[in-house]
């Protein structure tokens, strides 16, 4: 049974790093087609389009030609205004990530319509990125405790990149004064994960990671 998955995700490096992710646990001869549906192709990204597209028709129809929808996002971000999900409970203390991930599954669902949810959830699945996708690459590039890291994952990531690029073991280098993400770059990075001993042995140590590898499990999807 051949899979169509469409993407709705933050922006175009989030889309590449669950592409190669999709392509590792399931396989060619599952996964037919990953589609991005938002941000399109060239086209700019941000948490409000996900939020305008889970709100869309265009959402709503992308199932006629989809057989699973995921939607990306990162947590860093859920403080602000208009998003205005917590990263604390009523006493102030931080959530753990499995709640804080619950309460930002809470609101897009919310944005979807409760009933639409309810009818199609078995083929709408979740990545809530805490706090971002760089998250969940430190786990190929640290043996230490910051593989689980859920903050200032751009800089691990961008300072094990810039020590490989000084000893020539790596071509490029992450900017982290400017904070650059560059395409390229992203795809060498993830292209890891699309190997299924590699994604398999990393996915359980960092804790986002962890639960959207098991939500994707949970569909009961033939893989590798």
């Amino acid at each position: 049974m051949k899979i169509t998955f469409g993407l709705i995700t933050e922006g175009p490096t989030d889309q590449i790093i669950i592409e190669d992710i999709l392509y590792g646990l399931f396989g060619e001869d599952v996964v037919d087609d990953v589609r991005y549906l938002q941000p399109e192709i060239d086209r700019d990204g941000g948490w409000g389009k996900v939020f305008n597209y889970c709100r869309s028709s265009d959402f709503q129809q992308s199932f006629q030609t989809n057989d699973y929808l995921i939607i990306q996002i990162d947590t860093d971000i859920s403080e602000e205004k208009g998003f205005e999900v917590s990263h604390r409970d009523e006493k102030g203390n931080v959530l753990e990530p499995e709640v804080l991930i619950e309460n930002v599954k809470a609101k897009l669902i919310e944005l979807i319509g409760t009933d639409f949810y309810q009818e199609n959830s078995e083929r709408i699945i979740f990545a809530i990125s805490v706090h971002s996708m760089e998250c969940w690459l430190l786990p190929l590039y640290y043996q230490d405790n910051n593989k689980a890291k859920i903050e200032r994952c751009f800089t691990l990531l961008g300072k094990k990149i810039n020590e490989l690029h000084k000893q020539k073991k790596i071509k490029f280098y992450f900017d982290l004064t400017n904070k650059v993400k560059i395409l390229d770059h992203y795809k060498q990075i993830s292209y890891q994960y699309s190997k299924n001993k590699t994604l398999l042995k990393h996915f359980p140590e960092n804790p986002s990671f962890k639960i959207f590898i098991e939500e994707l499990q949970a569909r009961n999807i033939p893989s590798n």
